[in-house]
């Protein structure tokens, strides 16, 4: 070879060296640009992800329309936009469903995102008697959104149910990439049970998802719908909670009204929670974050909807695994105490039971005290009765006083007219009270004692009125003409709203009557005089509180009603028994008639009582000494 063409050689090899160099350079700029647009297609994305579910939460009814599109009307509005031809096809194939049922539920999946369809609770019906769908068909999405590289939202694609590893029990549907990779959707209803497990998997995608990427989206959103007889008295106990791992009780929105929340803490679960049924999804794990909505529809919307529920959740998911795996738990099914309680994972605080001391007492008493009862007794009226029965007769003996004190006050009505004949004047208030308390320390009443029977009824009342609107017990058992307990018995009703009424439930009105009535007997003989004050509170007590008890009650659980009728009923009897039998109103008048003439012992409270009267006296001729 000579020498020029051992130069040319050279020559060749250096440009092919550097041309090689520089195409080399502008591939890595190349694959920079990219993973920059890459970036940015993520995080608008991301945005538009955002903007999509808070525009479907005020949409609900247009954002739940979009799986009813027919696959030709999306093949027309998709436009082919991934990199992976196979994320293309699955985004414009048809949809199929698959039909998993137990002893207790029938869950209805969709291969349009591998989620449920439609679950319907066994054994239980509307107050139409159609049949109870806790999710309609097509009125819920459960999405999972994970960046492999770019955002994959698994509510746009079509997956492929894979019946070799499906059963009788268990769906398996998998969206494939084209790397091999896949996502799969594993659901398990478990046997003789409300719950219906859940892992979501990727497999092979470990090039496909960045290391920095920890964690997964979760968005379930659903419409409920209206199962109930009252619109006001089901939406007032239907809300949205959400459960902090270890505390006491779950936190909520809702409760008729709208309203949302945000938490960057670990949620255990959440629940759409009805009036007696939830859909509660778990997250073993614990999601990181929460953002929930609620929003209720109005009473007369033609879907006859309920209310809209959203949970954007977060959860961790670990980096560089070949199969990622993360489990989820659903409970689809009814607010039964004993039920919930069994689950283990503090499922039962949905349930409206009251504070730390209702709800100690409800727990402990009145549930156990029902469910014991329901053994023997399939009649739920005759099981109100005998409850109230026994908790009449467990305070009798703290109350006998009170009511013992009532009827003594009544047999010195005669003495009380005199007093007040004897000091009309209002400046003479002080000496017509003096010896009034007087009168009946002789008589040996007590003041305070006719406060005692309010008091300790006030705890079990509010538990009973905790209780009977949340006792799926109650739901749809008639008794007498109320056909259901858990509902308000609209004996008349018509079709243009009075004062917010509609209807007049029959059991509301007897207990009100019953409080005017037990009201009157508990006044009699009481000291109102001229007090204007005192007056003014007999005539709140005589007839203004049976009248708001009755607004209140009139829309709310009849069984309710009934209880506090019963109550008001055996209350009367007792204090009659009382009046009649055991305080003898001779021997009150007998006794304060001896004591006349004899100076009684003055204590402690009437010595100070005295004392803080002759001040205000001292203080008001001092006033009138100024003038």
């Amino acid at each position: 070879m000579d020498k020029n063409s051992l130069i040319g050689f050279v020559l060749i090899a250096v440009i092919m060296m550097g041309f090689f160099g520089y195409q080399s350079r502008q591939v890595k700029k190349q694959q920079a640009y990219q993973a920059q647009l890459d970036s940015i297609a993520a995080a608008e994305a991301y945005a538009q992800y955002q903007l999509d579910s808070a525009w479907r939460a005020e949409h609900p009814e247009a954002a739940l329309a979009e799986e009813t599109i027919s696959p030709a009307a999306a093949s027309a509005q998709q436009v082919a936009v991934y990199s992976d031809s196979l994320l293309n096809a699955a985004a414009l194939s048809e949809a199929s469903y698959v039909t998993l049922e137990n002893e207790k539920l029938q869950v209805k999946f969709t291969t349009r995102g591998g989620q449920p369809w439609s679950v319907r609770v066994k054994d239980y019906y509307n107050y139409d008697k159609s049949d109870l769908y806790l999710i309609p068909e097509g009125k819920s999405q459960l999405g999972y959104v994970v960046y492999a590289p770019t955002a994959v939202d698994t509510r746009k694609f079509n997956f492929q149910y894979v019946p070799e590893a499906s059963s009788d029990s268990t769906v398996v549907m998998r969206l494939p990439f084209s790397n091999g990779g896949y996502i799969e959707q594993r659901y398990t209803l478990v046997k003789d049970s409300y719950s219906l497990n859940e892992t979501v998997s990727f497999v092979g995608m470990q090039d496909l998802i960045p290391r920095n990427v920890n964690s997964i989206d979760v968005d379930f959103e659903a419409v409920i719908p209206r199962m109930e007889k009252g619109y006001k008295n089901e939406s007032q106990y239907s809300r949205l909670n959400y459960y902090f791992p270890d505390d006491n009780k779950p936190a909520n929105i809702g409760n008729g009204r709208d309203g949302n929340k945000r938490f960057d803490n670990k949620i255990e679960w959440f629940a759409f929670q009805q009036q007696f049924f939830s859909a509660i999804m778990r997250a073993p794990g614990n999601f990181n974050f929460g953002e929930f909505s609620i929003k209720f529809a109005g009473k007369d919307n033609p879907e006859h909807n309920l209310m809209q529920c959203n949970a954007l959740m977060r959860a961790d998911i670990p980096t560089g695994s070949a199969n990622i795996q993360v489990p989820f738990e659903f409970y689809f099914g009814p607010n039964n105490y004993k039920g919930l309680k069994a689950y283990g994972h503090s499922y039962e605080k949905v349930i409206p039971l009251g504070g730390k001391i209702i709800g100690v007492f409800t727990k402990y008493v009145i549930i156990p005290l029902f469910d014991w009862l329901h053994k023997g007794i399939d009649n739920f009226g005759i099981i109100i009765l005998l409850m109230t029965i026994f908790i009449k007769i467990v305070v009798l003996p703290l109350a006998y006083k009170s009511y013992a004190s009532s009827a003594k006050m009544s047999a010195l009505k005669p003495f009380i007219d005199k007093i007040n004949a004897k000091y009309p004047k209002q400046e003479d208030a002080m000496k017509k009270q003096q010896e009034t308390m007087e009168l009946y320390r002789k008589a040996g009443v007590n003041m305070m004692g006719g406060c005692l029977p309010m008091l300790l009824q006030m705890p079990i009342l509010w538990a009973m009125f905790r209780f009977f609107p949340a006792s799926i017990q109650l739901r749809q058992e008639p008794f007498l003409w109320a056909e259901d307990l858990s509902a308000y018995d609209d004996v008349i009703h018509w079709s243009t709203s009075v004062f917010g009424m509609d209807h007049i439930s029959l059991f509301a009105l007897l207990m009100a009557a019953s409080m005017f009535f037990y009201s009157k007997i508990t006044m009699q003989g009481q000291n109102t005089g001229d007090d204007p004050n005192a007056k003014m509170m007999r005539a709140m007590s005589l007839y203004m509180m049976p009248v708001m008890m009755f607004f209140i009650c009139n829309n709310l659980s009849s069984g309710l009603s009934y209880y506090y009728l019963l109550s008001n009923l055996i209350t009367m009897l007792e204090t009659w028994i009382i009046r009649k039998w055991i305080v003898n109103p001779e021997e009150i008048v007998a006794k304060v008639k001896a004591a006349e003439n004899k100076p009684a012992p003055k204590s402690k409270w009437q010595q100070r009582l005295e004392e803080a009267q002759k001040m205000q006296r001292q203080m008001e001729q001092q006033k009138k000494g100024r003038k």
